[in-house]
């Protein structure tokens, strides 16, 4: 163990732990790996025969344990060394993270003595937890020690206490709840909220403070004993647990001074998360006080001073930092706000908005939190008259917005169709509408895109591969083919040879759209896209985007097209085993099955797809 043995003295531990090394290569170990903690001003710093020490904690941490007892003793033992030196310890690179790969394993005692020693340990009295918290290192050991709250209300049936004579010295009782600590770290912030949020560390220990009053836990807070554990792709944004009551309380109390500072949370680059984090958690967790925040913030600057018949909010959604506030309120704001915002400050402005390189960010919020058919059409009607100086101006999160609206609202999706039509050029003649497909894949008019030999001379569509796929133009097809009328595009899409189908599906960007059209084809449009690909199987199943591409087009396949699919790449099955993505195709599509027992095999894939199908029809 590297912790000492109760009655072991401070001497007696350095002589068992550090049989090679004399104390002063250990200071000067301490000296190179630790920057003895705090700055200059702010207290005492740790020895550096604790910041060895405390180093090699984190390398025992990171190494098996025989058994839950034995680490059970160990961050026992640890944490007897921590009394006394909290603070400077939380403040030290080294016992900071000492104490972040500690923390998760922790009892309630542990967890409550530690911060009753972070918050008594500051120059002046209880003045500790804002020394820790407005400090690189010592933020993070607080925000740590937030996260357990979790864990440690369901561990200890919601009081966050726990009976236990920890190393038998009988004052575990003197340590307090968790719960306690909790509202005492959030009364403190509350009273210098300011403080708090304006310095760059504290702010984020604010912002996970709301988050475990709101009783909210991110993605990125999920734990393992042993550090943090990688969120899944799919998993919820946040995941929630029971709170006390008390902490209810607290959070209405920090809205209350949310408000008497408006000015400072709108303007105020580090502040003005800790506004946005307080709407976010509040709506989830108490609707009326997200209203409450969003109403006071627009009653604040409606009472500013117009310019020249104009809304003061037009000042504020063209500013960097303000702009993203705004972007959250108009994002969780309920029908009543959403309509006032729109009625008194987004109307008439919506085209000098989302021709903004800043404003039109908000724009596009804006379009997405639309509550309802009716004012949806009024904000696109406004839009669409300046649709192709938007296109111009490259801001095409706008009408990705605008489309994917559409499709929510099932309104004006033909005249959006229309616009794009004319604003890329192909509208008329039309011929032309068959060329629609690469040019919104491209972002490129029709004449910058299909660029004629001679001036005035145009060249055959069908010459011009398929080359400059972007993101925002994949995300474009992607919503006009959910349009309930997407005929036109699905057509163009239906005549591009099989060579820029592969190029499609072997782009990270134009797989995604491939996907989308499996969807949206018929079943005979399926099988033609098959044949269509028939020769290029191999291909797709080597490349690193079209291989998922292909596994979608074999989920949709029925088993003729199957069949077709595993002769050609069971034709060169060596070769796909060697290839880093083709081997995936030969296991997911049981090749050597198909080669020595294709009757199995065939009797496996019916069977297969009978059941995708049954849970279809569940499901729809």
């Amino acid at each position: 163990m590297l912790a000492r043995k109760k009655g072991e003295t401070g001497t007696e531990r350095g002589k068992k732990e550090r049989p090679y090394n004399s104390k002063r290569k250990e200071e000067e170990r301490g000296k190179k790996h630790g920057d003895g903690g705090m700055e200059k001003g702010r207290g005492k710093r740790l020895d550096p025969m604790s910041v060895g020490y405390f180093r090699r904690v984190s390398e025992r941490l990171g190494e098996e344990f025989s058994s839950e007892e034995e680490k059970a003793l160990f961050v026992s033992n640890v944490f007897s060394e921590v009394r006394g030196q909290a603070l400077p310890l939380a403040t030290d690179p080294t016992g900071s993270f000492a104490l972040q790969r500690l923390l998760p394993l922790a009892t309630p005692t542990q967890v409550c003595r530690l911060l009753k020693g972070l918050r008594e340990e500051g120059e002046e009295e209880g003045s500790g937890f804002k020394t820790a918290a407005c400090q690189r290192c010592g933020a993070h050991v607080i925000e740590t020690a937030l996260r357990q709250t979790r864990r440690l209300l369901q561990d200890t049936g919601g009081s966050g206490m726990q009976e236990d004579s920890e190393e038998g010295d009988g004052d575990a009782e003197d340590c307090g709840a968790v719960e306690d600590h909790v509202l005492g770290l959030a009364s403190e912030v509350t009273e210098k909220l300011l403080d708090y949020s304006r310095d760059t560390h504290g702010t984020f220990v604010v912002r996970t403070l709301i988050h475990v009053l709101g009783g909210l836990e991110t993605r990125s807070q999920v734990q393992t004993g042993r550090g943090f554990k990688k969120p899944a792709p799919k998993a919820p944004e946040f995941s929630e647990f029971e709170v006390p009551e008390s902490f209810k309380g607290a959070l209405e109390c920090l809205a209350d001074k949310l408000l008497e500072h408006v000015t400072v949370f709108l303007t105020h680059s580090t502040a003005s998360p800790v506004f946005q984090i307080c709407m976010q958690v509040f709506h989830r967790q108490c609707p009326e006080l997200c209203q409450r925040l969003g109403q006071g913030m627009l009653g604040y600057l409606t009472s500013l001073n117009p310019g020249a018949g104009s809304s003061p909010l037009l000042v504020f959604l063209k500013d960097q930092t303000s702009s993203r506030l705004l972007e959250k309120m108009v994002e969780l704001s309920q029908k009543p706000l959403f309509r006032s915002l729109y009625k008194d400050h987004f109307r008439g402005q919506l085209v000098t908005l989302a021709l903004h390189p800043i404003a039109n960010f908000p724009v596009q919020r804006l379009l997405a939190a639309v509550p309802n058919q009716k004012l949806f059409v009024k904000i696109f009607d406004e839009l669409s008259e300046g649709l192709e100086a938007i296109l111009a101006a490259g801001h095409m999160g706008v009408i990705v917005q605008l489309a994917e609206s559409c499709v929510k609202h099932g309104e004006r999706q033909t005249e959006l169709l229309q616009c794009l039509l004319q604003a890329f050029h192909c509208a008329d003649p039309p011929s032309r509408k068959l060329s629609c497909a690469p040019l919104f894949l491209t972002l490129l008019a029709h004449e910058v895109y299909y660029q004629p030999e001679k001036p005035g001379g145009d060249v055959e569509q069908s010459q011009k591969p398929l080359s400059g796929l972007v993101y925002h133009g994949s995300c474009l097809v992607q919503s006009l083919l959910r349009f309930s009328d997407n005929s036109a595009l699905l057509r163009s899409l239906r005549s591009l040879p099989a060579s820029d189908l592969l190029i499609l599906a072997s782009d990270q960007s134009g797989s995604h759209v491939m996907e989308v059209l499996m969807t949206s084809l018929s079943d005979k449009g399926r099988d033609r896209l098959f044949k269509k690909l028939k020769g290029h199987y191999v291909q797709l199943s080597c490349s690193k985007h079209g291989s998922r591409v292909l596994d979608k087009l074999w989920s949709a396949a029925a088993l003729g097209s199957r069949r077709a699919i595993a002769e050609e790449l069971a034709s060169r099955e060596s070769e796909l085993r060697a290839d880093q993505f083709g081997h995936h195709a030969v296991r997911n599509f049981a090749l050597s099955h198909f080669l020595k027992r294709r009757r199995e095999w065939e009797e496996l894939q019916t069977a297969q797809s009978k059941k995708r199908k049954m849970f279809d029809d569940i499901l729809d």
